[in-house]
């Protein structure tokens, strides 16, 4: 992960309090990125398997109990329908809060820590894809295109127990 760094590709600094910049854990799913607000954030950690819950969908990975709280693990990649991730050491769930509550994202890593101006953030262009029913938001960063996740609508319809 690159160091963070408050200021954009111009060498300008971002004025976080000013509520024009947010700031983003970026994470990637093959080579597409994408992000969440860095304030949901709650836990970053090495993947290490989940038990798995009758009558879920096929994108509820299980559930696993971090410190007392059970925690279910959405497989990213199944719930943008491109099939079950074929985990290994290497991949990473990371724990935010959606709500009041838990949710843990099963993706292949976490790539960076983003700052960027709310102004650059552009709508999903409509569509039949399911990225666009998942976002809430596209912004490029670095040339790249990162895709800002909808988490009320990546949880929705998974029943879990709330």
């Amino acid at each position: 992960m690159e160091a963070f760094d408050s200021r954009d590709e111009s060498g300008q600094e971002h004025d976080l309090e000013s509520g024009n910049s947010m700031q983003l854990i970026a994470f990637m799913i093959g080579e597409q990125v994408y992000g969440v607000e860095i304030t949901t954030v709650r836990e970053i950690r090495a993947w290490s398997g989940a038990t798995p819950l009758p009558n879920t969908h096929d994108y509820v990975r299980g559930v696993i109990n971090l410190r007392g709280t059970i925690v279910p693990i959405f497989d990213l990649r199944a719930r943008f329908g491109d099939g079950l991730t074929d985990t290994t050491k290497n991949h990473v769930v990371v724990v935010m809060s959606v709500g009041e509550k838990w949710v843990g994202m099963l993706v292949d890593a976490v790539s960076d820590i983003l700052t960027i101006s709310k102004k650059d953030v552009h709508k999903v262009p409509e569509g039949d894809s399911m990225d666009s029913e998942l976002l809430n938001g596209i912004v490029t960063h670095d040339s790249k295109m990162v895709g800002l996740i909808d988490l009320d609508a990546i949880v929705v319809g998974a029943k879990i127990e709330k």
